[in-house]
């Protein structure tokens, strides 16, 4: 592939952007619901669901429908138009009157953060094969330094004020938004532009791109486990509270923990992971250490110990992005959209499925009812199914170019827009948080 001006430091930001924007209002959204419902806490707690389940049924929609158009009409648009939804969405939601249009604008937010895998697609474009894993666990440090920073600012700027924190997310959308108008170009050439088509765009469609070789499919598969597993941390802080007595600060630290290893991890490892050791054996050794890490949590008898499982578990983001390279390996770069899209509805429906199979099963095993009681099966679950994809990822091929690749350790080869310098998931975390 042909170096060319590139703006991945635009990449780069506007993930964090959206991760930060995402992880800045969650803190407060349970304050501005309660507000709606006369500090109701069974109600809020019923719409909390239905905003969770509804965010995720709008990224299952709508990621395979962005990449496409990503895919026919180019990246810089698609992400452009992504920012400035999404800036003028958290407005929406800061002067909403009613819960109603409080959850029209969870479903604005589904559909504009949507736009994560046409970002990867955009990687995808202006990086070399051999490097791309690399240069996704570059973008996944952006996930941590969102998901470590968000919070916090929600909470400082929100704590009087819920409100104030949907301005302040929306002040870092528009930002985003105007940087890439002034200094992004486009990555996709016109002749590598593909028609779009309604089958391609369809959420349930758009996967039949992922039975196209029998690797892609696999992968598939063996991301989707690796996906619910990762919707373990959905019972993260009711675990520590009934198992050790946390309280919101020591939740907190947790989740700081979470960010710091996440993004240093990611951003830091994986390249020269992957240029050590190629990407098939990154895969698989990621997952090991993912599957470690949550049976350390599980047998845990400790707070310490459930914090020290937290780097563990954390080594497992070096195979998020050697999942995702070797994928791109197998479709042509006009399918790249294509391909991102129906990851990301891989992605949503695990969302759906994964906190209510971990919350169930926590609830199942607690539950003074039944003779047998492991409140940590949720994690010794999570650690099966990860065992499960590591053993499918001993079986798929190693691209005959990452072993032989001499560049150096987590450097993608592209050139940032003059004037910048190319830099830089919770345990993997996703365009949505969850924690």
């Amino acid at each position: 592939m042909k170096s060319r001006p590139a703006a991945v430091v635009f990449i780069f930001i506007t993930v964090m952007l959206d991760m930060l924007a995402l992880g800045l209002i969650a803190p407060v959204l349970p304050k501005l619901v309660l507000s709606f419902l006369n500090n109701d806490m069974t109600r809020a707690a019923n719409w909390n669901g239905i905003f969770l389940t509804v965010f995720a049924a709008m990224q299952f929609l709508f990621s395979p429908v962005i990449g496409v158009l990503s895919d026919r009409f180019g990246r810089r648009p698609v992400l452009l138009l992504s920012s400035l939804g999404l800036g003028l969405d958290y407005i929406v939601m800061a002067v909403a009157p009613t819960i109603g249009w409080l959850f029209l604008g969870r479903i604005i937010s589904g559909i504009t953060a949507s736009s994560i895998p046409t970002a990867f697609a955009y990687i995808a474009d202006v990086t070399p094969k051999e490097k791309r894993a690399g240069a996704f666990g570059m973008i996944g440090a952006a996930f941590g330094i969102g998901f470590t920073l968000g919070p916090a600012i929600g909470g400082l700027v929100g704590n009087t004020n819920p409100r104030l924190a949907f301005w302040v997310a929306a002040g870092f959308s528009l930002t985003n938004w105007l940087y890439g108008f002034l200094f992004v170009p486009e990555s996709l050439a016109p002749e590598k532009r593909k028609e779009f088509s309604l089958g391609r765009a369809n959420p349930v469609g758009s996967l039949v791109l992922l039975r196209s070789h029998p690797d892609l499919w696999k992968l598939a598969t063996i991301q989707f486990l690796a996906y619910v597993s990762h919707e373990i941390f959905a019972i993260w802080a009711l675990y520590a509270i009934y198992r050790f007595g946390w309280d919101a600060w020591s939740i907190a630290k947790s989740l700081f923990v979470v960010g710091v290893c996440t993004a240093v991890i990611s951003g830091g490892l994986t390249g020269r992971v992957v240029a050590w050791l190629g990407e098939k054996r990154t895969l698989y050794i990621g997952q090991f250490f993912g599957a470690v890490g949550m049976l350390i949590a599980g047998l845990a008898r400790s707070g310490a110990v459930y914090v020290a499982s937290i780097p563990v578990i954390s080594m497992w983001n070096i195979s998020f992005p050697a999942a995702q390279g070797i994928m791109t390996h197998h479709v042509s770069e006009r399918e790249q959209g294509e391909l991102q899209g129906a990851i990301g509805s891989l992605r949503s429906i695990a969302f759906v499925i994964g906190p209510f199979l971990f919350s169930w099963t926590f609830a199942w095993f607690i539950d003074p009812k039944h003779s047998f009681q492991l409140p940590a099966a949720g994690y010794y679950l999570a650690a099966a199914l990860l065992f499960t994809a590591m053993f499918m990822a001993t079986r798929i091929k190693q691209p005959q170019f990452a072993a032989a690749s001499t560049v150096s350790p987590g450097v993608p080869d592209v050139v940032p827009p003059e004037g910048l310098t190319s830099g830089t998931v919770a345990p993997m975390i996703e365009p949505k948080e969850n924690i």
